[in-house]
């Protein structure tokens, strides 16, 4: 692996996401790729600082906790529930689809020895099933190569604003030939990074794990202490790859991914003040407890590919594990909301939500693709997922029932400290089959349709119980079934008006699937059957669009319309709570994304894009009983409607083979929506601007990197817990204050050291 921190022309990357390899400027849509150099060059840190210098996408960071539960990405504006939404895993598909390679799996994986990142904007149905409303994020890595020994190392320090430690990172890789016809590759990866968020006012706690009493539990005092730096991040990654080819028609490449989260609470802060008028800092959180995450997720895939002549043939198939586990603070929110009434407003109030979940799939997918050529290209398909998703929910006051057992002189009216208790185990089985026919009735004009039809299958079994109170426990079981098939179309226009410009113009269909929310219909728990099962919703999208080069200089923008109907939002249930997924009303999005890249000189390169977006419900949201959870024209969340990518960088040849390369890159975006409905959830988020800087130093096998990230430190606010959602309420007992404030890395600064062979 020679050491190159140059940049690669966008021309130059192949990409695969029409199924067959082709320039990125040759594809007829929008699409962008960043290649898996770029990413090292500029030491990017996770998936939100790679997909904000990305036009056209937008992201609601919420850091490294609970990062595989709900997807971070939003393209074209087609997200309309909360950017507060990640606690738990929800039923629903995102509506921004993500491919590990050929599998769809929301993963988190470190950004570590990728090829590429492959963006694909617009609803991409036909070839991606379900899921890909606003679009596609494909990571592909790199396979092992034939042949060739080569390894590379890398090791960085860093130290985060507002943070009292230094972070560091290590990586390595190697490529092993085994013969003429077999190769290995892996790479290993772990991170350390302190954390910057200090819980300030948690509660000391007894040996049973309740809030200490220090003047007897029926007294109203509590003691509290705190935890500097409690968002810590521990995680280790791996990566191996078997890669067989014994001839040029056939090749094979097993791999095996795997990852571990430790991560100790959020990086999320709170802005106002304690119940007792105390002033949170700039880095503290007000949470009465602790909020870890962990999570572990392994993906095993067989790819083969079978050259006929005529066509290749590729079968993919994949398994994969990915659970999690993490505590809540919910005090905030069953203040705000009246529920410690219920409760007597017993002192010391400590709402803990353990949450966890499993998703396990396994897919597989035939492909036959065209050998270009002749007057027609096809791509045909069949495509088969087996997901079982399991999640639940495990709630405690912690020490209500000590308390109670004093206060009441009733023990037997109280079973424990658990309050609340959920178990969800859903089914979904997809099977699709789809094709792609391309005619290029002239060497200039080509016109693809494309049609993927499918047949989705959901069964749900739910268990809910409110234990605490004897009186009213009564677990209830329920289980529904629900099936839906159809068909999905696309057609596209693409026109070579010149040796290096290419016009497009599209019409496709993108669609999530439906399923079955299987809430209890009898008993103390009953809720509405209208409550039962929710379908799929689903986008039309036109665009019109233009790419090319001139010179020195490429060039990307298109126009787009997008109609979102049946729209699923996640929420819960009125009576108890059940979390469920609801269909109801419709949206439009409308925009422009354009982008250049360009190298004027051997030494200077940089690259700019605009990309401005208008996303509104364009009809009322009801829920299935008719309240109403949005209204029209109001503005989807977590999606500004004016956004601004920028970097560049110089590269300098000095005396003794060294090299200087430096960097810098900006990201800008207009103000977002927190949420739809009513101003509990729905706040405004304040625009905000990021500007990151690099130099490389590089001689030979050598490199050193010295970086900086967020350099003027700005709070990038993308998502929050209101001050009416989760705020302090002393009347009722609770001091603590969990609204909290998604903020971007603060200012970052590190150094890399690499070295490659």
């Amino acid at each position: 692996m020679a050491q190159d921190s140059a940049p690669v022309r966008v021309d130059d990357i192949v990409v695969t996401a029409t199924r067959r390899e082709t320039s990125v400027l040759d594809v007829p849509y929008n699409i962008s790729a960043v290649s898996g150099s770029a990413i090292e060059a500029a030491k990017m840190a996770d998936s939100a600082e790679l997909m904000r210098g990305i036009p056209g996408v937008s992201v609601v960071d919420r850091g490294y906790r609970n990062s595989g539960v709900v997807n971070n990405v939003l393209i074209r504006g087609i997200n309309v529930d909360s950017n507060a939404l990640g606690d738990y895993a929800v039923s629903s598909v995102a509506p921004v689809s993500t491919y590990l390679n050929d599998t769809p799996l929301l993963a988190g994986f470190l950004l570590k020895d990728l090829d590429r990142v492959e963006v694909l904007r617009g609803p991409q149905g036909t070839l991606y099933g379900s899921g890909s409303l606003g679009g596609t994020v494909r990571y592909i890595t790199r396979a092992p190569k034939l042949g060739v020994f080569e390894g590379a190392a890398s090791v960085t320090a860093s130290q985060v604003e507002g943070s009292g430690s230094t972070g560091w990172a290590a990586d390595l890789t190697l490529n092993i030939p085994l013969g003429d016809t077999l190769a290995f590759r892996a790479t290993a990866s772990q991170i350390d990074y302190p954390g910057v968020t200090d819980y300030v006012n948690i509660y000391q706690l007894d040996s049973t794990g309740a809030p200490l009493a220090p003047s007897g539990l029926l007294s109203s005092d509590a003691a509290y202490t705190s935890k500097a730096d409690a968002d810590t991040v521990q995680i280790w990654f791996a990566r191996a790859a078997l890669r067989f080819e014994p001839n040029d028609q056939f090749n094979a490449t097993l791999t095996y991914s795997q990852q571990s989260d430790e991560i100790g609470g959020r990086r999320q802060v709170t802005r106002g003040a304690d119940g007792y008028g105390n002033v949170y800092g700039d880095y503290e959180n007000g949470s009465v407890q602790l909020e870890p995450s962990s999570r572990d997720v392994a993906l095993a895939s067989l790819e083969m590919n079978v050259d006929l002549g005529f066509a290749t043939l590729t079968s993919s198939t994949s398994h994969y594990r990915h659970e999690g586990e993490s505590l809540s603070e919910n005090t905030g929110f069953y203040a705000q909301f009246g529920f410690l009434s219920f409760y007597y407003n017993y002192p010391r109030p400590m709402a803990t939500a353990e949450r966890a979940y499993t998703d396990e799939a396994t897919i597989q997918e035939l492909r036959l693709v065209s050998t270009t050529g002749g007057a027609f290209d096809y791509v045909v398909g069949a495509y088969y997922n087996d997901d079982t998703l399991d999640s639940s929910q495990n709630s405690y006051l912690q020490g209500f029932k000590r308390w109670w057992d004093l206060w009441s002189g009733f023990p037997s009216a109280v079973s424990g400290d658990q309050d609340f208790l959920y178990r969800r185990h859903e089914t979904f089985t997809d099977k699709a089959v789809y094709g792609e026919l391309t005619w290029h009735a002239t060497d200039a004009l080509s016109l693809t349709g494309g049609v993927r039809w499918f047949d989705n299958q959901a069964i749900n079994d739910t268990v809910i119980d409110v234990p605490l109170y004897t009186s009213l426990s009564q677990p209830v079981t329920a289980h529904f079934e629900s099936s839906e098939s159809r068909a999905l179309f696309k057609g596209n226009l693409s026109w070579r008006f010149s040796d290096n410009g290419l016009f497009y113009s599209t019409i496709s269909e993108g669609y999530r699937r439906g399923g079955s929310n299987a809430v209890p219909l009898s008993g103390n728990f009953a809720e509405d059957p209208r409550w039962q099962v929710y379908g799929s919703d689903s986008v039309v999208n036109y665009e019109a669009g233009v790419k090319g080069r001139r010179g020195d200089l490429t060039y990307d923008a298109a126009l787009f319309y997008v109609d979102w109907d049946d729209i699923q939002l996640n929420t819960a249930t009125p009576n108890w709570g059940f979390y469920v997924v609801q269909n109801g009303g419709k949206a439009r999005s409308y925009g422009l994304e354009t982008s250049i890249d360009g190298r004027p000189t051997d030494a200077l390169h940089y690259s700019l894009g605009y990309t401005y977006t208008n996303a509104k419900l364009s009809e009322d949201v009801l829920s299935p009983l008719g309240a109403v959870l949005g209204t029209d024209g109001s503005s989807l969340p977590g999606t500004p409607e004016h956004a601004i990518t920028l970097s560049s960088d110089y590269t300098w040849s000095l005396a003794g083979d060294l090299r200087l390369v430096a960097r810098a890159s900006g990201y800008y975006q207009s103000s977002t929506r927190n949420a739809i409905g009513g101003p509990t959830y729905n706040t405004e988020l304040s625009g905000f601007t990021l500007w990151n800087s690099s130099a490389t130093l590089s001689r030979g096998a050598w490199a050193a990197t010295l970086f900086v990230k967020n350099i003027f430190n700005e709070d990038g606010v993308t998502g929050e817990f209101t001050e009416a959602y989760m705020g302090t309420r002393p009347s009722v007992g609770y001091y603590g204050n969990a609204s909290k404030k998604f903020i971007s890395l603060p200012r970052t600064i590190g150094l890399s050291l690499d070295y490659s062979f």
